[in-house]
């Protein structure tokens, strides 16, 4: 859980993924000695913060995007939302500008909605704000800002330690529209010609996905995919016996629309564990998801 604090307290909110993207390259560069294969790494230039890792002969690729919901400094301390957070009076801020650090208070006009920031000081316009990360660990639970989506890309990283065949893609601007898997997934096609993706992203604890009973595989949000596709995955995690749960919710929406409106075929399915008090300073996430998260694309980057 070490590497999961350190990513939740890497402030990268969408548009300015850039020092989670350098903590990642690190991270490969030190680590990957030890992973049992040592991946083709592609970043920069034509990826701008994005980072694709080829293993081997790769069949499938896991998508986790990199960067987090958060708050735009206007002007006259008026706040924009970076994404969808969850607003209330009295979240701490924190970030940084040409004066200095900032940690500062969200403030919700209870009239209007309108959000500002309670400082000693004007914030120079154009600063991005995040949630101040206090990670909470407990034997069956972890509680942090922005689980959302360090998570996925924690699951990501721990699959890089036993994949063999296989893409990891860390990407950009999910929070806020996305905009980089699709110029991602062209790229990975026309290069290794590979077309089924995995969604390793964070859900949401609803009253039919609950925390404790496993990974959820989602059957459709906004998005409806192949369901042939899914159904593989389904086999594949009831013969492993990884605890797992179906997911079925008509709103929402990840990595994986840029996928399904793109000129490529590509088949994709979410996976990810189920979070609750989403987009709020308080994600928590239970530790048996976490496990059964891993699990079960261990299992899946085999056999796809």
């Amino acid at each position: 859980m070490q590497l999961l604090q350190a990513l939740c307290q890497i402030s990268a909110p969408s548009g300015h993924e850039a020092p989670l993207t350098e903590y990642l390259l690190d991270y490969i560069r030190t680590h990957q000695a030890g992973w049992r294969i040592q991946p083709t790494v592609l970043a920069g230039g034509e990826f701008q913060d994005c980072i694709i890792l080829v293993f081997g002969k790769p069949r499938t690729t896991v998508f986790a995007h990199l960067d987090s919901i958060g708050f735009t400094v206007r002007y006259g301390r008026q706040l924009v939302r970076i994404g969808g957070p969850n607003v209330e009076t009295g979240y701490r801020l924190v970030g940084r500008d040409l004066q200095g650090e900032i940690d500062c208070t969200l403030v919700v006009d209870e009239e209007t909605g309108a959000l500002s920031y309670d400082f000693h000081r004007d914030v120079e316009r154009g600063t991005e704000l995040t949630f101040y990360c206090d990670f909470r660990e407990t034997q069956t639970t972890v509680q942090s800002c922005y689980l959302d989506n360090r998570l996925g890309v924690w699951n990501a990283l721990r699959l890089c330690e036993t994949l063999e065949d296989g893409i990891v893609a860390f990407s950009c601007w999910e929070e806020h529209g996305g905009g980089s898997v699709a110029y991602l997934a062209k790229y990975i096609y026309k290069t290794y010609g590979v077309r089924q993706a995995l969604i390793s992203d964070i859900t949401w604890v609803t009253e039919g996905v609950r925390p404790g009973q496993g990974v959820a595989i989602s059957l459709r949000d906004s998005l409806i995919p192949r369901r042939s596709y899914v159904e593989r995955i389904r086999c594949i995690a009831e013969a492993a016996g990884i605890p797992h749960q179906l997911e079925v919710e008509s709103s929402g929406g990840s990595d994986a629309k840029e996928l399904q409106h793109g000129a490529q075929p590509w088949d994709w399915c979410f996976i990810g564990a189920p979070e609750d008090n989403v987009h709020s300073p308080h994600e928590i996430v239970d530790k048996r998801d976490i496990s059964s998260m891993l699990a079960l694309y261990q299992v899946l980057m085999q056999q796809l």
